[in-house]
């Protein structure tokens, strides 16, 4: 669940309401920059340093198919 303005347009074939939707009450949905940053860091390691699998959700999601919706702290 990364919040870009293309991803869930282009699953959803155009459709701007319903791709509105996946991130709706979602509080801080992950962003580019996120995923960036996790790329960032994983080539900055040492050489043996062997990366194998990386998996990046918001908080508010702990599965693909979990999403809490609302705010996460007051």
């Amino acid at each position: 669940m990364v919040h870009t303005p293309e991803f869930s347009l282009n699953r959803l074939r155009g459709d701007a309401e319903k791709a509105e939707k996946v991130y709706a009450d979602v509080d801080k949905p992950s962003t580019a920059e996120d995923v960036a940053d996790c790329i960032h860091l994983a080539v900055g390691l040492p050489l043996h340093v062997n990366i194998d699998q990386v998996t990046i959700r918001p908080l508010a999601q702990s599965a693909n198919h979990k999403v809490h919706r609302g705010k996460l702290f007051s």
